[in-house]
């Protein structure tokens, strides 16, 4: 369990960092201000400033974001009302603005805030030591920081560097950088996950008798290398149609036909039944045939990423298509059930669930729902086509709406996915 914890938080944290890097590399290209890049949700365990960002750890390890300013998980701070206490610089400009109860300025002036402008003209205005009969006007200097209610400075966001001030773009860019670094993850934790098992699966009919033990392809005689041509009568061409042909034969005779150095030879084997998933299929102790020349080795990263992104794009057609099931997607929960497979095969296996997962993110980040990138873009995209961004009302109402639904159906998955794994 313990191993299991730790390998889910590494290949989590793993493949959100390099997500959010992306959002972030491409945000600093454009000039937009990146106010904090947060590696977890929740209450903040560290943080790091520089000049511009402030780097967070939460407490849970089930995400992440980068702040950009402007941004719409970027909110106003300083309301009417709010105690503050303020450091004036020596241009006699505010250079620190702390709102927090757990960090103390030395010489802070104690505001209560009256009003605020922090995007144009840069000004913090308020009753200054509880003199309520006079309002006192301070200006702001640009490159101001806010320490906020948890003890987090992050910097003022004013207007020049928000996200919308980014050409469009920039911005387009900036949204679709996330899933492209999870693609680009993917391809390079391929390419390793390759060079550790020594060798790539193909995806023909040629087969590998499997190393546990002797199976019944081994006592049939069926060796590495073997192309499968038919199974009971039935014709194959690759591994898909190949597994599909010998799972429909649990614990029926079975008539193999192989081609083996030009030469063909006929095999009868009868597939065992096992259980997987509540479903009875046949097997033979068999795998895909690896390929183990570095030329394969070396273009392993893009074939099998673009083989896996094949089937992915396949099983989301299956699901809008009229086939949509709770038990086709796959929360929290699911991800920690399967990280303990994977666990438990090795670094090969987490190599393997570390790309699977990560193509899986940004396949599905690309969506066109509001609130993640693929809505984003897909406002860019009509931003373009109109010559203009849609109203700011308009675009925080469909991002509601699409948060609203995603919430919505991660519940759905996580109380699925617990009634999956731990309750039926």
């Amino acid at each position: 369990m313990i191993t299991t914890i730790i390998t889910f938080i590494i290949v989590f944290g793993i493949i959100v960092f390099i997500h959010e890097f992306g959002h972030f590399y491409f945000a600093k290209r454009a000039g937009i201000l990146v106010r904090e890049f947060s590696i977890g949700m929740g209450p903040k365990l560290f943080n790091y400033r520089t000049k511009d960002t402030t780097y967070t750890i939460r407490l849970l390890p089930l995400g992440g974001y980068v702040r950009m300013a402007g941004g719409e998980d970027d909110e106003d701070e300083l309301k009417p009302g709010t105690p503050v206490s303020l450091y004036v610089g020596a241009n006699d400009k505010v250079t620190r603005i702390n709102t927090s109860k757990k960090s103390t300025l030395f010489n802070g002036i104690p505001m209560e805030v009256t009003a605020t402008d922090l995007e144009n003209e840069l000004w913090i205005e308020g009753y200054e030591n509880g003199d309520e009969d006079t309002v006192k006007r301070y200006a702001v200097d640009h490159d101001a920081t806010v320490i906020e209610s948890d003890g987090t400075e992050v910097r003022i966001a004013p207007k020049d560097v928000q996200f919308q001030s980014a050409s469009l773009g920039h911005r387009l860019m900036t949204n679709f950088a996330g899933p492209m670094n999870n693609f680009i993850l993917a391809i390079i934790v391929y390419t390793i996950f390759s060079f550790v098992v020594g060798g790539v699966a193909t995806n023909d009919n040629r087969v590998t008798p499997t190393d546990s033990g002797v199976t019944i392809a081994q006592k049939a005689g069926l060796k590495t290398g073997d192309a499968v041509v038919s199974v009971n009568g039935k014709k194959v061409s690759d591994w898909a149609s190949l597994s599909v042909a010998i799972q429909s034969r649990a614990d029926k005779k079975t008539q193999f036909v192989v081609k083996r150095d030009g030469k063909t030879k006929k095999l009868s084997m009868t597939p065992k039944a096992n259980k997987v998933q509540g479903k009875t299929v046949g097997v033979v102790g068999i795998t895909q045939y690896r390929d183990h020349s570095l030329k394969a080795m070396l273009l392993s990263g893009f074939t099998q990423t673009w083989q896996m992104m094949l089937t992915l794009l396949g099983a989301l057609w299956s699901m809008v298509s009229g086939h949509f099931s709770l038990n086709d997607l796959g929360g929290p929960v699911a991800i920690f059930a399967t990280t303990s497979v994977a666990t438990s095969e090795g670094l090969a296996g987490v190599l393997n669930f570390l790309a699977f997962l990560s193509l899986n993110l940004g396949i599905v980040n690309l969506l066109p729902i509001p609130a993640l990138d693929g809505g984003k873009i897909l406002l860019n995209a009509i931003e373009a086509i109109r010559r203009k961004p849609l109203s700011e009302n308009v675009e925080t109402a469909i991002t509601l709406v699409g948060v609203a639904f995603l919430v919505i159906l991660m519940l759905l998955v996580t109380w699925n996915d617990i009634e999956r794994y731990f309750i039926r």
